[in-house]
């Protein structure tokens, strides 16, 4: 019985190691870390438990994976963003809590409605006094080589309180964007998305970012302009995922009969766990959803193994992988029409 119960220990080991991706270095890969919804409060100590435990836990994962940036998806400073280039909030919520030497590396910035209530134009400015604050406009786009490779990484930052409009938060009601405050600039950047999508042919990987979600099924919802207008561009130009905050929870979303990846990463200062719109999205198009409160908080990183994109949610309390899924090459959906493989750890 005892060599029985060796045997099967040991296979259920080797399933779990099957199932979990690596987290050892390898310098021929590209790495990086997301996390959405991360900037603390206004008041002293201007950060929360929950975003100390996820720094905490990032900075763990990216010395382990040799992280090469990461991406921040908006609302970078609650409640209405910073006043001006030399805001204490920078360091107080910034760079005093993401010290890490292994979170030392260029983060990918961009905005979300809560910096649009204060002086956005200043967290741009930031760029020029910080060595890895990297926001040099509105929406930019990122591209990264595969080392030991011609694959490529193109990560297509947008801002997406300019192309719906903002919302309107307080503790009573929460109203979405009812439409852009300035038309001509919101068709400008759809204009420039579908620029950068037509430009990203040979790119194995094409990442879209924002701050307000495609699809959720979490408190603020879908976002209607952007399942109006942006949907069809990344499903045009074989986007393999967007990512997102904005609803505090982590969410991952893949419409029946599309390859396009829709990921919620908004738990990085908190964590609210909210179904009211599970019935906006399309029907079984929800693939893992996740608010635990209790496990600090949450946030993902990205390595790259095999020719494939590793995706994982971890929480902030002990880094655990929580969710693993698969991102293809867009030339796997060149030559087969098969939906990405994703599973749940």
């Amino acid at each position: 019985m005892a060599t029985y119960l060796h045997v099967v220990v040991f296979l259920w080991m080797c399933a779990v190691n099957l199932a979990r991706p690596s987290t050892t270095t390898d310098d021929n890969s590209l790495h990086f870390m997301v996390l959405g919804d991360w900037g603390g409060i206004p008041i002293y100590p201007y950060y929360t438990p929950d975003e100390v435990a996820v720094a905490k836990q990032m900075s763990i994962i990216a010395e382990n994976i040799n992280a090469s940036f990461v991406m921040a998806l908006g609302d970078n400073f609650y409640e209405n963003g910073v006043t001006d280039v030399n805001d204490k909030r920078f360091q107080d919520t910034y760079e005093n809590v993401f010290k890490a030497k292994s979170l030392q590396i260029p983060w990918n910035v961009l905005a979300g409605n809560h910096d649009h209530y204060g002086n956005v134009t200043a967290q741009i400015a930031y760029t020029q006094k910080s060595k890895r604050w990297n926001f040099p406009s509105l929406y930019y786009t990122q591209k990264y080589t595969i080392p030991g490779s011609n694959a490529s990484v193109a990560l297509v930052m947008i801002d997406t309180v300019t192309l719906c409009g903002n919302t309107h938060d307080n503790v009573l009601i929460s109203i979405p964007p009812q439409g852009p405050e300035n038309p001509k600039h919101a068709e400008d950047q759809w204009a420039w998305i579908e620029k950068q999508l037509q430009d990203t042919i040979k790119d194995e990987y094409v990442i879209v970012a924002g701050h307000f979600p495609v699809w959720s099924i979490a408190e603020h919802g879908p976002t209607k302009c952007l399942v109006d207008r942006l949907k069809p561009l990344l499903e045009k130009y074989n986007v393999n995922a967007y990512f997102c905050g904005h609803d505090h929870n982590l969410q991952h979303l893949r419409e029946p009969g599309s390859s396009v990846e829709y990921f919620v990463i908004g738990a990085a200062h908190i964590v609210e766990n909210s179904t009211e719109h599970k019935k906006s999205v399309p029907k079984n198009s929800l693939q893992f959803y996740y608010a635990e409160e209790s496990k600090l908080g949450g946030f993902a990183y990205v390595q790259e193994r095999e020719s494939e994109l590793h995706f994982v949610f971890a929480n902030g309390l002990d880094s655990k992988d929580i969710y693993h899924a698969i991102i293809k090459p867009r030339s796997f959906y060149s030559v087969r029409n098969t939906s990405m493989k994703s599973t749940q750890l």
